[in-house]
């Protein structure tokens, strides 16, 4: 046991809530990532995004779960940038206050973005049309070069 986990204990013992929260062990945020559902789409070599397009009230969403070191924490939203043959779209997402979740059980996080696409913009998103992808806030991005192509 490692000298770092032993002053965690102590400070756990005494009371100190962040130290409870380092020590628990988050089983449902493991398991979220475990059956994550979406279809993989890219990957890197720290993170990999899952993505799907929906449809809800007329209006259209890529909804985005990326998981791996990626993690984020903030009130200004994010943005997706697809970049493609002859093509760039720069999608903003459809909440500002997003914040990643973390397990201390296979050290990643977890995120969640929806971005908001319009409808002629679809049919860009197929795998063979693209080249990399990107998520960003405020001073963190994810880089995804390796496209799934099935």
């Amino acid at each position: 046991m490692g000298l770092k986990r032993s002053i965690l204990k102590v400070q756990a013992a005494l009371g100190n809530v962040k130290a409870m929260e380092k020590l628990h062990v988050d089983t449902y945020t493991e398991d979220v990532i475990i059956k994550v559902e979406g279809t993989l789409f890219a990957k890197s070599q720290l993170n990999e995004i899952y993505m799907d397009v929906v449809e809800l009230a007329g209006y259209y969403y890529v909804k985005t779960i990326v998981i791996g070191s990626f993690h984020i924490k903030t009130w200004k939203g994010a943005n997706l940038l697809i970049a493609g043959q002859n093509f760039e779209l720069n999608l903003v997402s459809d909440m500002q206050e997003i914040e990643s979740d973390f397990s201390n059980v296979s050290n990643k996080s977890i995120t969640q973005i929806d971005f908001i696409i319009e409808e002629n913009n679809i049919n860009k998103i197929e795998r063979s049309q693209i080249d990399t992808i990107s998520i960003s806030s405020k001073k963190k991005v994810a880089h995804f070069d390796e496209v799934i192509v099935d």
